[in-house]
C-alpha cells in the first residue's frame, strides 16, 4: 500500500511538474474526480465484465480439472491432446473474437469462451504437473494397499497436486480478466473493455484510465481471494510459512 501511494504521489506531482495535457496522461486526482462523476455507470459496465472474467474462469476451472486427468491417463492421451491444446493457445485471441460473435451469435457467450481460450491452459498444465509430480514410492505404497485407480487419483495424486492446481487457479484468475477486455473490445455494449474504448473515442481519457485502474485491482481482489481460498480449504497446501505470491 505504501508503495502505491508514493507511486500515485510521484504520478501527480509529475503532470502537475512538466504540465502534461489531460488527453496525454491525467493525474490522479483528475481520474477520480471523473471516474466518480459517473460512478454508476463505471459500476455497472464493473459488474459486466465481472460476470464474463467469473463465467468463463469457471468454465476453465470445470474443463481444465478432468482434461489434465486425462493427459496424465496414459502417453497416448497425451499425445493425441497436448497438439489440440497448443493449438488453442497458438490462435491470437483478438483474430477468433469476431468469428465467435458469428458462430455463436453477439451475446455474452463469445465473450466467455474468448475468456475460458485464455484461461484454461495454464490450469491444465499445472494441474496435470502435480498430478504426475507425486513420488514414486507413494504409488507404490498404494499398489501396495490394493487401491483402484480411482483411489489412487483422489487420495494420492489429487492431495499431492493441490499446490500446483492453485498455482494453475492464481493465473487464470488473473488471465480471465485480460481474457474478458480483450472480448470486450471486440464484441460488447457494456464492459470496462466496452467503455474504454468508448472514452476514448470521446477523448474521455482520465474515465478510460479509471476504468484501466479498477480492471487492475478486479485482478489483484480476485487473485487473493484465491490465495485466501487456498489458505481457508487448504492451509497444509499455502504453507504460510512460504512467501505469497
Amino acid at each position: 500500500m505504501l508503495v502505491l501511494v508514493v507511486v500515485f504521489a510521484l504520478w501527480e506531482a509529475a503532470v502537475v511538474f512538466f504540465k502534461i495535457p489531460v488527453y496525454l496522461l491525467p493525474a490522479p486526482s483528475a481520474i477520480w474526480t471523473e471516474t466518480i462523476q459517473i460512478g454508476g455507470t463505471v459500476a455497472s459496465h464493473t459488474l459486466a465484465t465481472l460476470n464474463t472474467v467469473m463465467l468463463g474462469f469457471l468454465a476453465s476451472v470445470v474443463i481444465s480439472l478432468p482434461l489434465a486427468v486425462l493427459l496424465t491417463s496414459s502417453r497416448a492421451m497425451a499425445n493425441a491432446l497436448y497438439p489440440l491444446l497448443v493449438l488453442t493457445q497458438s490462435i491470437p485471441k483478438v483474430a477468433l473474437a469476431p468469428l465467435l460473435v458469428v458462430v455463436l451469435g453477439a451475446n455474452e457467450l463469445p465473450r466467455v469462451v474468448v475468456t475460458f481460450l485464455v484461461a484454461f491452459f495454464p490450469l491444465v498444465l499445472s494441474t496435470a504437473a502435480g498430478l504426475i509430480a507425486v513420488p514414486p514410492e507413494l504409488i507404490e505404497l498404494g499398489k501396495a494397499c490394493k487401491a483402484s485407480r480411482l483411489q489412487e487419483l483422489l487420495r494420492i495424486r489429487m492431495p499431492y497436486a493441490i499446490p500446483f492446481i492453485f498455482s494453475g487457479l492464481k493465473a487464470a484468475i488473473a488471465l480471465s480478466v485480460v481474457g474478458a477486455v480483450v472480448a470486450e473490445f471486440v464484441n460488447a455494449d457494456r464492459g470496462l473493455g466496452y467503455f474504454i474504448i468508448t472514452a476514448t473515442a470521446f477523448f474521455k481519457v482520465p474515465a478510460a484510465w479509471g476504468a484501466l485502474i479498477i480492471l487492475s485491482l478486479m485482478g489483484i481482489v480476485l487473485f487473493q481471494a484465491v490465495v485466501m481460498i487456498e489458505r481457508i480449504l487448504f492451509p497444509w497446501a499455502a504453507g504460510d510459512d512460504k512467501p505469497t505470491l
